[in-house]
């Protein structure tokens, strides 16, 4: 009996220095590697969002140009009907 409990303190001792060392150690890894992710995801979405920015404010800088060609365009027609008229 006395053999078998030292036995069994053994395999206790050695679960314990396992659990301590390589799960502790791996935890910490995979906690490391999740932050890692989040902070990739979310450099990730901010240049998406720059991005899609950028191209909201060319369409609107082109849809204002159109815009303006068109009423210059428009003043022109009416000029040359007020000559002609």
């Amino acid at each position: 009996i006395d053999k078998a409990i030292q036995e069994v303190n053994g395999s206790r001792g050695e679960m314990g220095a396992f659990q301590k060392n390589n799960l502790e150690s791996n935890l910490n890894y995979l906690r490391i590697a999740h932050e890692n992710s989040v902070s990739s995801e979310s450099v990730i979405r901010d240049a998406d969002m720059a991005e899609e920015m950028a191209t909201f404010t060319r369409n609107q800088i082109m849809m204002e140009a159109s815009t303006s060609m068109l009423a210059q365009a428009n003043q022109n027609s009416m000029t040359v009907l007020k000559l002609i008229g």
